[in-house]
């Protein structure tokens, strides 16, 4: 049972804020284990198998690496946390929550920056999905392979056919709702463990037990590696700045506080270590067998000289791209496309919006433009932390925890959240300024040294300005308007 008590929602909510998804949750299903899940569907990625091992280029030792992830992923616990007692709370998804601090249409600043974000990684995700698909069909049948050759903007015809075939099953999966959603995460969360575990065996047993962890070629100096420390901790909060922005939207169907705080710490911070260290034990083997260091687990189960062993390979890979590709691609643009226009684009239609879009640009286009990932994506990611922290600061700080839910559907005069024609131009004054420093930060070359820290700058920036800025403002919590009690401190 919801520990929030929801007042009803008045007769003059505004038909441009609301629809049946982005009203506040009514069904709390997801308990303790599909968050659980959800958070493995996220972790288990080509990406987080890279993680982890890519933090040795900065020269540091596996102790070292392995104090940063823990101290980075308790970080980044409790600040999944604070967003996820918010959703659990108040019932409503990201975009309707950011309504309380940029007003109820100045809300569509922060939901399409997350949403474009999550276009184009829903695209390359399903692509990089497709690698793997394609893996599998030439073991089967490598009568396929002329069909590699040639293409069509930039993708072979069996290219073409992978990608369209899985972005269909994609779309398949995910017409049916949050409720398809939590099922399809119960099922892929844990299915990456399975080949993961297996892997490590065989390459434990291939090498000899000599995995090597040298994978930087030098030991950084003491200065370098305190900056690499620290670099590292960063960069793993950074890592789950997506997710961390919009987890309200997962939370929000929890029965009560205490699923979402055991299925953060068991599901997302104890699992991502020991999924790092399986990883960094894998690539680590890697050497002994092949001569080099192999990053990627998809070219990894390739070289596997059994052809089980690669369609069983291929086939949860493809799973747990899918898996990780719903959970922070596809969930969030649906409610943020709904959320602009409510009337007209359903949870339903803004996963069919996001799923054309994520073609329309040619992701794998994208992500071999080093331009493209690093300075569009990553421009729009430096935005990420200033957004949680003016929504964060807001609902802690200014509203002690406490949200008038039924004015965040209302656009009348004397609505709590109208502001100036529902846009709250301290969170925009706020926001700009601490982004640009942020972008600047993180793509400027010459500030590199700084670059992984882009995402607490940018976010330390926006609380200081936005509570400035905010003195004096009178909020939900002086007017005693919430039926929803204060969240006490994580």
């Amino acid at each position: 049972m919801s520990e929030t008590t929801h007042a009803e929602l008045p007769t003059d909510t505004s038909p441009f804020l609301l629809n049946e998804d982005l009203a506040p949750a009514k069904d709390r299903n997801w308990k303790t284990y599909s968050l659980f899940a959800m958070w493995m569907s996220d972790v288990h990625s080509i990406g987080g198998y890279t993680f982890a091992a890519g933090l040795f280029a900065f020269g540091l030792v596996g102790w070292q690496v392995l104090v940063a992830l823990i101290i980075g992923i308790a970080l980044v616990n409790v600040a999944i946390n604070w967003m996820g007692y918010a959703g659990q709370r108040t019932g409503v998804p990201y975009p309707v929550l950011a309504r309380a601090s940029f007003g109820v249409f100045g809300a569509n600043i922060p939901a399409l920056v997350r949403a474009i974000i999550a276009v184009f990684w829903y695209g390359i995700q399903t692509w990089l999905a497709s690698v793997a698909l394609i893996v599998l069909l030439l073991r089967v049948w490598p009568q396929l392979a002329p069909m590699t050759h040639g293409g069509f903007l930039g993708l072979s015809p069996l290219g073409w056919i992978a990608f369209l075939a899985l972005a269909a099953l994609q779309l398949g999966l995910f017409s049916g709702g949050m409720n398809a959603v939590r099922k399809l995460v119960d099922f892929a969360g844990p299915a990456i463990w399975v080949v993961m575990l297996g892997l490590a065996v065989w390459v434990l047993v291939k090498s000899g037990g000599n995995i090597a962890f040298d994978f930087a070629g030098k030991q950084a100096d003491f200065g370098g590696m305190v900056y690499g420390f620290f670099a590292s901790i960063s960069l793993t909060v950074a890592y789950f700045s997506t997710l961390m922005l919009n987890y309200c939207d997962f939370s929000r169907f929890a029965p009560n506080k205490r699923a979402v705080r055991l299925a953060n710490f068991w599901g997302l911070s104890v699992n991502f270590i020991a999924f790092s260290i399986v990883s960094v034990v894998v690539t680590g083997g890697s050497l002994a067998i092949f001569g080099k260091y192999i990053f990627d687990p998809v070219e990894l189960v390739a070289k596997i000289d059994s052809t089980v062993a690669i369609l069983i390979g291929a086939i949860t890979f493809v799973v747990a791209t899918i898996g990780i590709n719903v959970v922070a691609n596809f969930v969030s643009p649906a409610y943020d496309f709904a959320n602009a226009a409510p009337k007209h684009v359903s949870f339903r239609r803004g996963g069919i919006i996001t799923a054309i879009l994520s073609v329309l640009i040619l992701p794998w286009n994208v992500y071999a433009n080093p331009v493209a990932v690093n300075y569009f994506l990553g421009g729009l990611a430096a935005f990420l932390g200033p957004l949680y922290a003016i929504i964060m600061s807001d609902y802690y700080l200014l509203q002690h925890g406490k949200v008038n839910v039924p004015d965040l559907y209302r656009s009348v005069p004397g609505s709590q959240y109208l502001y100036r024609k529902g846009i709250n131009p301290t969170a925009v004054y706020a926001f700009i300024p601490s982004a640009a420093v942020a972008a600047v930060v993180a793509l400027v070359p010459q500030l590199g040294m700084l670059a992984p820290f882009s995402w607490f700058i940018g976010a330390a920036i926006a609380m200081g300005l936005y509570l400035l800025l905010s003195r004096g403002r009178q909020t939900a919590a002086d007017m005693s308007m919430s039926n929803v009690p204060a969240a006490p401190a994580a």
